[in-house]
């Protein structure tokens, strides 16, 4: 069992940067991969970044691609997710995610490939 707790969400103005976190706890070493992903009202959960246990080269969704930075420190067991030149339509709640299993290319971007999730963050960006 991992759990997972976001923190850092907030109310911003359009073009403000923010970082959530992410504290990863429990059986910490079967997290191979974490993530993040985002769903705003009416919509399905929309993968943002991943990024394996060893830290190699993180994979991004292409609509945060340049905006978004996903990094890990694995000695604290935390997450990150940064976010540069906010807009209105990354209102959404903010979710952590973890998996059990090492996946490749665009395995990253499907929620069940993921095990475990935190109860979500929510992020408001006011234009």
């Amino acid at each position: 069992q991992v759990e997972l707790e976001e923190s850092g969400g907030g109310l911003v103005q359009a073009g403000d940067s923010l970082t959530l976190s992410c504290t990863v706890s429990g059986r910490t070493l079967s997290a191979i991969v974490l993530g993040w992903f985002r769903q705003a009202p009416g919509r399905e959960r929309e993968f943002l970044a991943a990024s394996t246990w060893n830290n190699v080269v993180p994979y991004y969704a292409d609509s945060v691609k340049g905006r978004f930075t996903i990094s890990r420190d694995n000695a604290k067991n935390l997450l990150y997710l940064r976010m540069n030149n906010l807009k209105a339509e990354d209102t959404a709640v903010y979710y952590c995610t973890s998996s059990t299993t090492y996946w490749t290319g665009r395995s990253f971007e499907m929620p069940q490939n993921y095990d475990f999730w935190g109860q979500g963050t929510q992020v408001t960006v006011a234009s």
